[in-house]
């Protein structure tokens, strides 16, 4: 049973294997995501604070990216599809993070929401194929790749690491606090 906090988030397992420990805190890391962005139009998902271009619409973008480039590519080697197979890379590093201000509010969290199913799925797959040790399909050019564990353990971190961003935005935003 998954105990879920005031702010509806699933609290990560108090003493599980490693396995449902990482599953545990990246659901959470999500819906700490999820809640940040919670109840915004898009004035509130576009919003910035002092001299950072940041916004929650950006990083919902940004995010779904993140969710796609490493559960779709680096781990099974698909190609990613849309919206990210159209951009143009070349012209806008950032892309995600800028286009994000001409996106509905709806899209934004669809395409976040989209990318986290694609990742779940990809990740029960993958579990099926050799677990936690298994072996990214996608590498570095010199050869070195990472396993499901090392992905996971990313994303935990590439989340923690933006919900602080998130803490601040909404904070400035609306006064909204919470860890």
């Amino acid at each position: 049973m998954t105990d879920i906090d005031e702010q509806g988030r699933p609290e990560p397992p108090l003493a599980a294997g490693e396995l449902d420990t990482l599953l545990g805190f990246l659901d959470f890391q999500r819906a700490t995501l999820e809640w940040k962005c919670a109840g915004l139009d898009a004035a509130g998902l576009d919003f910035t604070v002092g001299k950072s271009s940041m916004t929650l619409g950006g990083m919902l973008k940004h995010l779904a990216w993140v969710e796609d480039h490493w559960f779709t590519r680096w781990l099974h080697g698909r190609p990613m599809g849309a919206p990210w197979d159209a951009a143009d890379w070349e012209a806008d590093r950032d892309w995600e993070w800028h286009s994000a201000a001409g996106d509905p509010p709806e899209y934004l969290r669809a395409l976040w929401g989209e990318a986290v199913a694609r990742s779940r799925a990809a990740v029960a797959e993958a579990l099926a194929d050799g677990g936690l040790d298994r072996m990214a399909r996608h590498s570095w050019p010199d050869g070195r790749s990472v396993n499901l564990r090392w992905i996971l353990t990313h994303m935990i971190e590439e989340y923690a690491r933006h919900n602080g961003h998130a803490d601040l935005i909404r904070e400035s935003l609306d006064g909204q606090t919470g860890e």
